[in-house]
């Protein structure tokens, strides 16, 4: 399993070791040893799944604290496009967006810290996995739309499908100026 530092500090991308042969092939998804090696030592409570269609978008989503998670976020079939934004409050990488193709054959994975928001726009037909820290509290969901001008994210589809709840989610000006979080 590779570990690699995506200059964001707490983000890191995660590439398993894949063993293939004629019956198929195997990976360690998850391995705290290996995990603890890399300070990433989270203790994951809750692992949720969804299927996306070809076009949709989900996000930006987080959950404030008491109820903050990190997300260890890979797909198991198709092909994402991974977006997360440092809202760490002090974090000298705030307000930064970073990308990542999560591949259901490359099989890689990027560990989320607390304080992203996070979202995916499915480029194929895509079942998406995620192990969280923490249990889903709805009251503590907070989020950043999807076509944030200040944020100007390329999510690479066209015509993106997306929930009632999540169009109208704030601007990242508008979260940070109901004082939900600060910069």
């Amino acid at each position: 399993m590779e570990v690699k530092a995506t200059g964001i500090e707490g983000l890191v991308e995660i590439i398993p070791t894949l063993y293939k042969d004629d019956r198929g092939w195997f990976y360690e998804f998850y391995k705290e040893d290996t995990f603890s090696k890399h300070n990433l030592n989270y203790r994951f409570v809750q692992e949720n799944t969804s299927f996306s269609k070809k076009g949709v978008i989900r996000g930006l989503h987080m959950q404030r604290a008491p109820y903050a998670q990190a997300k260890l976020v890979t797909v198991l079939s198709g092909k994402v496009l991974d977006v997360v934004v440092d809202l760490r409050s002090g974090s000298k990488t705030f307000g930064q967006v970073y990308y990542y193709i999560l591949d259901g054959e490359r099989r890689n994975m990027l560990m989320v810290p607390e304080g992203f928001v996070h979202g995916f726009a499915a480029l194929e037909d895509s079942v998406f996995f995620y192990k969280c820290s923490n249990l889903y509290d709805k009251a503590s969901e907070i989020g950043v739309r999807w076509n944030d001008p200040e944020l100007n994210i390329d999510w690479r589809v066209q015509d993106p499908i997306i929930s009632e709840k999540d169009m109208v989610l704030p601007t990242m000006d508008e979260l940070l100026g109901n004082s939900v979080i600060s910069r």
